[in-house]
């Protein structure tokens, strides 16, 4: 009964989306909603067994969402998924990850359940690609059992929320149909709402949001080539990319989501985290903490952004500040973890 209620409310302030049609201001219309904000966190799913109390961590920081990722994975040149599979990764399990959902609803989160592939040796599956059409029926009989078995964890476990897919730039474009079968079939397992996770640079590429809920976008927009940008010219830079998005979500009729978003702790932050190599640039705890703080100020404001899950949150014991991922994108333990705290607990 509590994942119908929940899914309800979901669905009707996404769909309020659609209202006020008629008027010729989208900054008017976008101002007219009124919903709150889904304040996420994208997990590192855990490699041992956890306790309750590593995920009650997450509500002192006042998230609201978690984001589960099973991740499945392909080797590099090759077209099955693998899922599920045994290893040290218990919480990429599906075993693991409902453990962990069910330490996580009975802290009072709400879930997104969103599966990601891993392209071993390549990292990303945004440039996966295959040459024949028997490795892309493979890809296709093997990520749809993926994606069902994921569909089937997020009815039996009443999850908030249901992500189809991340990132897959290419396979979007080249397998449409694939897409709407495969969005089909989950909505006959799964009642909830549904969205995909897309690239920044890629979601004017993704046609069947009309079939899903949201417009999922992993947000890691480039801002700035600086090395330490002003917190002025990021909220300048942001205006552009508020304007096109605004514009598209009012032409889909729905609303945004971003279904992952952060940024490194490092000197040229906001260039594209991919652009420079780790132990090339300096550490910038500040560079991190603003980029946060110029989002939050800008695109997070308007209505039609339904929230985010920032990237992301670890359960092993590190120093996040001396440590190795004292430069990645987890703000644990850093001057960005106040900014979105405060932003978070905002009502």
């Amino acid at each position: 009964m509590k994942f119908i209620i929940v899914s309800l409310l979901i669905i009707a302030f996404l769909t309020s989306c659609s209202a006020g049609d008629k008027s010729n201001s989208t900054e008017t219309k976008a101002e007219n909603y009124s919903h709150p904000k889904m304040n996420g966190v994208s997990l590192e799913m855990p490699s041992l067994p956890i306790e309750k109390d590593k995920i009650i961590e997450l509500t002192k920081v006042n998230a609201e969402w978690a984001a589960m990722i099973p991740y499945g994975y392909t080797e590099r040149n090759e077209a099955e998924v693998n899922f599920n599979y045994s290893g040290p990764w218990w919480g990429e399990s599906l075993n693991g990850t409902r453990e962990c959902i069910k330490m996580a609803q009975e802290s009072g989160l709400k879930i997104m359940l969103k599966p990601h592939v891993w392209v071993v040796g390549q990292g990303w599956p945004g440039d996966f690609d295959l040459q024949s059409e028997a490795d892309w029926l493979k890809w296709e009989k093997t990520y749809r059992e993926y994606i069902i078995a994921c569909a089937h964890l997020a009815d039996s476990t009443e999850v908030d929320l249901f992500c189809v897919g991340t990132e897959y730039r290419k396979a979007v474009v080249k397998r449409l149909e694939f897409w709407r079968e495969l969005i089909k079939e989950v909505k006959t397992i799964y009642k909830g709402p549904i969205t995909y996770a897309a690239n920044w640079d890629n979601y004017h590429n993704v046609h069947f949001w009309d079939q899903l809920d949201i417009i999922g976008i992993d947000a890691y927009f480039p801002l700035s080539s600086s090395a330490k940008p002003s917190l002025e010219e990021l909220k300048k830079n942001w205006k552009p990319i508020v304007k096109k998005l605004e514009k598209y979500s009012l032409k889909q009729k729905k609303k945004i989501l971003f279904t992952e978003y952060g940024y490194k702790s490092i000197e040229y932050a906001n260039a594209g985290y991919w652009t420079y190599k780790d132990d090339t640039v300096k550490v910038s705890m500040e560079n991190q903490a603003k980029a946060y703080k110029a989002l939050f100020e800008t695109i997070w404001q308007k209505k039609w952004v339904l929230g985010g899950f920032f990237w992301k949150w670890h359960f092993s014991d590190n120093d996040f500040l001396a440590g190795p991922l004292k430069r990645q994108h987890t703000p644990q333990g850093k001057l960005a973890m106040k900014i979105i705290s405060d932003c978070y607990g905002k009502k």
